[in-house]
C-alpha cells in the first residue's frame, strides 16, 4: 500500500467520522453534548481539509502515489 493510498484511506475514514459526529450532534438533546459534538466536527473538518491537501500534494509531487 502506497503512502498516497494510505492518506486517501485515512481521508475516507475522517469523512465518515465527520458525518457520524454531525448526525449525533443533531440527535442529542443535551446542550453540552451538542457543543462537544460541534467542536469535534470542527476539528474533524480541519483534519479532513489538511489530509485532502496532502493527498493532492502527494499526487502532484510523487507520480508513484497517483491512483
Amino acid at each position: 500500500m502506497t503512502v498516497g493510498s494510505q492518506v486517501k484511506g485515512c481521508l475516507s475514514s475522517i469523512k465518515s467520522a465527520e458525518a457520524n459526529v454531525a448526525i449525533l450532534s443533531e440527535k442529542t438533546l443535551s446542550d453540552e453534548a451538542h457543543l462537544a459534538f460541534k467542536q469535534a466536527e470542527e476539528i474533524l473538518t480541519s483534519v479532513k481539509n489538511d489530509l485532502h491537501e496532502q493527498a493532492i500534494k502527494l499526487a502532484n509531487e510523487e507520480p508513484q502515489y497517483k491512483s
